[in-house]
């Protein structure tokens, strides 16, 4: 793997990365009441959501410039991964035999599509 290739995985894996925070900091403002629908819609959980949604984009487009467009689904499955670990870090949520199974599949199904 030549240092190209190997940057273009890089920008993947942190556009998921951020991807993944996004989605945490949605539903972390989405667990919040807020006075109007405009606060709703206009505070940092959501602004902070949403900017990294487009920081997410903006890393896989970079990203799949060097790479053939079937990588990006499959670095993509990384997010269901990130996303397990980070309910339970910020929510305290149970990561159960299921979660894990459902991540086992999703890795091997990952290695799979590598060999």
């Amino acid at each position: 793997m030549n240092d190209s290739t190997f940057l273009s995985y890089g920008f993947l894996f942190a556009g998921v990365l951020a991807a993944s925070f996004s989605q945490v900091l949605l539903k972390k403002g989405a667990m919040r009441s807020w006075p109007s629908l405009l606060r709703e819609y206009l505070n940092p959980w959501v602004a902070g959501g949403y900017f990294l949604l487009v920081c997410s984009t903006v890393l896989n487009i970079c990203g799949l410039r060097g790479l053939s467009f079937l990588n990006g689904p499959v670095m993509e499955s990384f997010g269901y991964v990130f996303v397990l670990f980070l309910s339970r870090l910020f929510f305290g949520e149970r990561v159960t035999k299921r979660k894990l199974a459902g991540v086992g599949c999703i890795l091997a199904g990952m290695l799979i599509y590598y060999l």
